[in-house]
């Protein structure tokens, strides 16, 4: 791991966490932009407008943040030809809104091989304070990264852009979505592009990347239910004359709340909050205001001065009722939002992400029919709506004022922080490693379940999940006998290794690190039929981990 790993700051640091949630545009588009040494990489991608003739698209995705740009690429790698439309110019101010990332992001990111870069540009922490005394423990993860990594979102997207560009992802800037209608062979997408004129595009499927005011949930006719939560946020994007002693600095005292965080480039980012203060959010905001709320939680304002951007926004309680209607799909802010305790966010998109695109690739690509992308729907859209409850949860714990809220409050702070699986599982649902998915009656009790980091012969797993393939994982003699077989139509689909311990299990992993196939010592034609089974598309519920266990031998 590079960089160091520090206690985490005061009392309520991820009550409204590290991430800040929505301002007057949506966290999943790219509000971020390029700094000078991206810039270069920015002009000599790939990039369009509508009315420009190019390949046709198998996949449109639109919206640019972390969880458009981390789908775009995965597809790219998978050989998928895709387009990103994005409404925003290609380069645009230094603002971000996410500022963690937690242990099952980073392991998708490491499966991209982006990690460690990301890890030498921020801050480590081995715990999260979330109210009060209440602690979670993050050292004791069953993850390479057993900890939060404090990195501002333009980071994560500048890193995500890039492999993009590298995949060969055509991204179309300064285009707005103005319609939809699909077909039984696709989607044609109207869409405004900078000089104001309509064009049509076309492909197979469309995602909506592209936030909370999603324009492709819009013209799909989904509803987005849900309440705000918390009114009168602030944000601003200040210089601070005093340096705080902690990576996060975070508390509240009374009614007033405030949370600081840095960016990396001399500017701190600070979310600050006071209850009775209703304040329409199209009200403008001054520096005066922000130091007071500081003072008021924190006890100083640390010298805050030159304001870049200050704003104020309301978090959301919202979902969608389905992340799936034809060929449309729904992914990141676009299908929930929610509060930002927890700083989960990002992270909850970014698995999305993950989920989909293999899925995606895998229709495209002719190796699983249809059915299988019902699978993202089934396995992801109740893990939104954990996300819903947990965060919830925090922000109301922390926001406590009668006296049965507050019972209840140190109840949960002894429960978590004197009751080891309490607090592992709530580690486990912060962090993201702690979701497994729904398995077919009969299956090994390992499908759908995340897979650790575990050492191979020759590496890590998530070394070898590099490329988008399946990892078939088995004891050593096997594996050496299943690599000398190795069909040639396979080799970019599967990769075989062997354990680095005498372990007798056979695990076939998916390509987001999930258990689709696994068994006891299995013979070789058994672990042929499961291999001809996922790889081969025979089963559209096999690779979602809903239907193995009546199909493929166990």
């Amino acid at each position: 791991m590079n960089g160091k790993t520090r206690t985490a700051s005061t009392a309520t640091e991820a009550a409204i966490s590290a991430e800040s949630a929505e301002t007057a545009e949506s966290a999943d588009s790219a509000e971020t932009a390029e700094s000078a040494d991206s810039a270069e990489t920015a002009e000599s991608a790939a990039t369009g407008a509508p009315g420009e003739s190019a390949a046709p698209s198998a996949v449109i995705v639109v919206g640019s943040g972390p969880t458009g740009l981390l789908l775009a690429g995965d597809l790219a790698t998978a050989h998928v030809p895709v387009t990103l439309v994005e409404k925003r110019p290609q380069k645009i101010s230094n603002l971000s809104r996410a500022f963690v990332l937690h242990a099952r992001s980073l392991e998708q990111l490491d499966a991209r091989g982006l990690a460690d870069d990301l890890e030498a540009k921020g801050q480590t922490l081995d715990r999260i304070r979330l109210f009060g005394r209440l602690t979670v423990q993050l050292g004791s993860l069953p993850s390479r990264f057993n900890h939060l990594l404090v990195i501002p979102q333009y980071e994560v997207e500048k890193a995500l852009r890039r492999r993009a560009e590298e995949a060969g992802v055509r991204f179309v800037y300064e285009t707005e979505v103005t319609g939809l209608s699909q077909d039984a062979d696709g989607v044609n997408l109207e869409v405004r592009g900078a000089d104001g004129k309509q064009a049509g595009l076309r492909a197979a499927y469309v995602v909506g990347a592209d936030g909370m005011r999603s324009a492709v949930r819009d013209a799909i006719g989904l509803s987005f239910p849900g309440k705000s939560v918390i009114r009168s946020v602030i944000l601003a994007d200040v210089l601070l004359d005093e340096q705080p002693e902690k990576v996060l600095t975070a508390d509240a005292a009374g009614d007033a709340f405030a949370f600081i965080a840095p960016f990396g480039d001399g500017y701190h980012r600070v979310i600050c909050w006071q209850r009775g203060r209703e304040i329409p959010d199209s009200e403008p905001v001054g520096l005066d205001e922000i130091r007071e709320i500081t003072r008021l939680a924190l006890g100083r304002d640390y010298g805050m001065r030159d304001a870049r951007w200050m704003s104020r926004f309301h978090s959301d309680e919202r979902q969608a009722p389905a992340y799936r209607v034809g060929r449309v799909f729904l992914a990141g802010d676009a299908a929930h939002v929610h509060t930002p305790a927890g700083g989960q966010g990002m992270n909850t998109g970014l698995q999305d992400a993950a989920n989909l695109s293999w899925k995606l690739a895998s229709v495209v690509n002719g190796h699983a029919d249809t059915g299988l992308l019902d699978t993202y729907q089934a396995e992801r859209h109740p893990v939104g709506r954990s996300v819903l409850r947990s965060s919830g949860g925090i922000v109301r714990l922390a926001m406590a004022k009668d006296p049965w809220t507050l019972a209840l409050r140190a109840v949960a702070t002894t429960l978590l922080n004197h009751v080891g699986p309490a607090g592992r599982k709530a580690a486990g649902q912060i962090t993201g490693i702690g979701y497994e998915y729904g398995a077919a009656r009969g299956s090994h009790p390992l499908v759908g379940k995340r897979v650790p980091d575990v050492a191979l012969e020759n590496g890590r797993l998530y070394e070898a999940l590099r490329g988008g393939r399946f990892v078939l994982v088995t004891p050593g003699v096997a594996a050496r006998a299943y690599r000398a077989g190795e069909h040639e139509a396979r080799k970019d689909r599967l990769a075989v290794e062997s354990w680095a311990s005498e372990r007798r299990t056979t695990l076939l992993v998916r390509p987001d690190g999930y258990v689709a196939w696994a068994a006891e010592s299995p013979d070789a034609e058994t672990v042929e039929a499961a291999l001809a089974v996922v790889l081969g598309g025979a089963l559209s519920g096999a690779l979602g981990g809903q239907a193995l266990a009546g199909r493929v031998p166990q």
